[in-house]
């Protein structure tokens, strides 16, 4: 029932008068969102929001892992033309964040909601977009626009869903615990679709068993056999056969892209919770930002989680690269990168049930360092397919805590804003937005960052063997750098000033400001129809 059916109702005599109210009665005109919101989400519920969170991991983990090599070796793009499209693509894509975020917190209320219609809409154009991606176009002077055109084009889209999806989170329920619940769901499903991504992408890329084009280390005797095995097949053959791959991936995934949205949409309902409390009204986009900014918790914490997620994006860029040349296991890349994405997933309830236990600040600390020691293994002993697995299975346990965390401890920052702020309200589009800004804008610095310094280094597309100058600037990429943005990222983080017993109060003092709000609203009800 919408929060004034009642009293049209009241006035238009369906319902009975406040004087011949029974407590029954009074039960059922209490129906209404503040009862609906204290109900506790279902499983189903979760679930279909989780899954809603699949279609963003699975495209950015295969963009992620594999449209640096696809633009390098299949495309045929130089280097310095494919650091141009990676970073401005993302660079891009960032900038859209705020732009749909404040649109977004501008739209008005429908019978779908204020999140879903977006969610609805940006679909299609999204999967058509992507799928254009992973099309080598038959143009040569105009290639490097194809795909800066329908990078930012896609990712724009995706903006447009990923954007109202993660401030859906705060618009399920009101209770913490239930957001938390839905939050580990999410995560849950989003690093099973960044597994799922990963196969799709891999393996069937995989299948194409496509050759390096030619060798210029001699000594290499596994380089040299597959060079003999293979001098046969035409290059254009080998080329074509990759693009297919490429292009029978993308088909899967933009598949699975439009189910997981029809889930989201048909699965969960969003509620409206604008007017939950009375004493709140609305500011402007421009001085709800400023207040967004200004608050000290949003503020360390975004800092904190950009530095760690640009050393995870790092190694996400480079390690396919790093794996295929410089530890020379071409034929096991795309396995080890999903390992890396089945050990995430394995370890998402692990570090549910970790921050449940022992906070979610001890959680960061525990969860981010843990793939430290093993980022400097991988490149300081010799190359080893063993070692690689390990590294691979210990980094995953990493990326799960990554995945997990930020989502988890956003909604705790939105909560002591409101508290900090009482008259202000709805801005969480603004909260999630601009965190999906600052780490989507990392993730362009990382990629274009990444692609200039092997071009710089002498990177040469499409050969068995790089130079030694590659691969060091590989080793720095996927180590030195990641390990050293980790400890920044800590280091910000430990000026982080909600603990558990902060955040606990925090709920406890929301609770306590919607409980007087149904006080009201009960009041409200009982009140007699002077009018009648």
């Amino acid at each position: 029932m919408a929060r004034g059916e009642g009293a049209e109702q009241f006035s238009s005599g369906l319902l009975p008068t406040a004087k011949s109210v029974t407590q029954n009665e009074i039960k059922m005109v209490k129906l209404s969102p503040q009862q609906e919101r204290k109900r506790a989400l279902s499983v189903w519920s979760k679930v279909c929001f989780a899954i809603g969170g699949a279609p963003y991991q699975i495209t950015g983990t295969a963009l992620g892992f594999f449209l640096q090599i696809f633009l390098l070796d299949v495309a045929l793009l130089k280097p310095l033309n494919a650091s141009v499209i990676l970073f401005a693509g993302r660079a891009w894509d960032a900038v859209t964040d705020p732009t749909v975020g404040f649109l977004v917190s501008r739209t008005p209320w429908t019978r779908h909601g204020r999140m879903m219609p977006w969610i609805l809409v940006s679909t299609i154009p999204a999967v058509l977009c992507y799928f254009l991606i992973w099309v080598v176009p038959p143009i040569e002077q105009g290639k490097m626009m194809w795909y800066l055109l329908f990078y930012c084009l896609f990712q724009t889209l995706q903006t447009c869903f990923h954007v109202p999806y993660s401030a859906l989170t705060m618009f399920i329920s009101t209770e913490q615990r239930e957001r938390d619940s839905a939050t580990a769901y999410r995560m849950t499903v989003e690093v099973f679709g960044t597994v799922v991504g990963t196969a799709i992408q891999g393996q069937i890329v995989g299948m194409a068993n496509t050759p390096c084009k030619n060798n210029t280390s001699p000594n290499n005797s596994f380089n040299d056999s597959i060079q003999s095995n293979n001098s046969h097949i035409p290059l254009k053959n080998i080329i074509f056969d990759e693009r297919c791959a490429y292009m029978i991936a993308s088909a899967v995934i933009s598949l699975i892209y439009v189910v997981c949205a029809a889930v989201l949409f048909f699965g969960v309902r969003e509620q409206d919770l604008q007017g939950e409390l009375k004493t709140q009204k609305r500011v402007s986009f421009q001085k709800g930002l400023r207040l967004v900014m200004g608050h000290g918790p949003y503020v360390k914490l975004v800092l904190a989680f950009l530095f760690t997620s640009l050393a995870f994006m790092l190694l996400e860029g480079n390690f396919a690269v790093f794996i295929k040349y410089t530890l020379g296991f071409r034929e096991d890349f795309q396995n080890i990168l999903l390992v890396i994405m089945v050990s995430a997933t394995v370890s998402i309830p692990m570090w549910q049930w970790f921050l449940c236990r022992f906070g979610k600040k001890t959680a960061v600390y525990i969860g981010i360092t843990w793939a430290v020691p093993f980022m400097i293994l991988v490149v300081s002993v010799n190359s080893s397919l063993l070692v690689s697995y390990i590294v691979s299975i210990a980094a995953g346990v990493s990326v799960g805590a990554a995945f997990l965390l930020p989502w988890s401890m956003l909604p705790d920052v939105v909560d002591d804003f409101k508290l900090q702020n009482p008259t202000s309200q709805g801005h969480e589009a603004i909260f999630y937005s601009f965190y999906v800004f600052f780490t989507k804008f990392a993730s362009g610095v990382s990629l274009g960052v990444s692609t200039l310094a092997l071009s710089f280094a002498g990177y040469e597309t499409d050969v068995c063997d790089q130079s030694d100058s590659v691969n060091l600037t590989l080793k720095m990429l996927v180590s030195a750098a990641p390990v050293s943005l980790i400890a920044l990222g800590l280091l910000i983080f430990m000026t982080y000033p909600i603990n558990e017993e902060r955040r606990q109060y925090n709920n406890k003092q929301l609770q306590l400001l919607l409980r007087s709000e149904e006080e009201e609203d009960e009041m409200e009800v009982l009140k007699p129809d002077i009018t009648a």
